[in-house]
């Protein structure tokens, strides 16, 4: 019993603070991700946000949740002229969004089962809203950083992998209002994410993620 329980602990994601952090994708790859761990598994409202960087100039997955009978649960994907947000497979795409190469963007996402609305802010900015699901997110949930599920838990194809850099990763059990998100839009005193915290995450690198420093610009 001893020895089971050691191996269980030692199996078991232990959360770090990824502050001044970044996870760093290298390659494109049908493997490499970072799955993250969290406890709830019902949900009828989220808000997700992190930073990127990229240089590509195709589609890619960002933010890919998943449960048995949607593979894109939640899903935060990149296409040639536009973001989608996909919710129970129920995809939203958003026009017209002031997106660059090579630059740092802050990207959240909001959505309510309520009114069944989905949103895209991008650095500051405010997508229109579009109708989406109006039925809860149930688990078993596993989410991927870096790659499009089109299973639950796999299926991943290199054509749709990330490239680039992610950091400063929330998610949120409810919607955040405008001035919540651009307070983290602008970095400055917004409240951590109650269901995924960069500053406490669970997680597990599988194939070539790097954690590097931020690299950020000297004053």
């Amino acid at each position: 019993m001893l020895l089971f329980l050691l191996l269980v602990t030692s199996c078991a994601a232990i959360p770090q603070n990824l502050s001044e952090k970044m996870f760093t994708f290298p390659e494109a790859t049908g493997t490499a991700h970072a799955k993250l761990t969290i406890l709830k598994q019902d949900f009828n409202a989220l808000t997700v946000c992190f930073r990127f960087f990229t240089d590509l100039s195709r589609e890619y997955a960002l933010f890919s949740l998943a449960v048995p009978s949607f593979d894109n649960g939640l899903l935060f994907y990149k296409n040639l002229n536009s973001f989608a947000v996909s919710v129970r497979n129920t995809d939203s795409s958003f026009e017209g969004l002031d997106f660059k190469l090579n630059k740092w963007h802050s990207v959240c996402g909001t959505w309510s089962a309520a009114s069944g609305l989905a949103q895209l802010w991008l650095n500051g900015e405010p997508s229109s809203r579009k109708l989406s699901s109006t039925s809860n997110i149930n688990g078993p949930i596993i989410i991927a950083l870096g790659q499009d599920q089109d299973s639950h838990g796999g299926d991943f194809q290199a054509k749709q992998s990330f490239v680039g850099m992610m950091s400063d990763l929330h998610m949120w059990d409810y919607t955040l209002s405008p001035c919540e998100i651009r307070k983290y839009m602008n970095d400055r005193s917004y409240a951590n994410g109650n269901v995924l915290n960069w500053n406490s995450l669970e997680f597990q690198i599988k194939g070539r993620v790097l954690i590097e420093n931020k690299q950020n610009t000297c004053q």
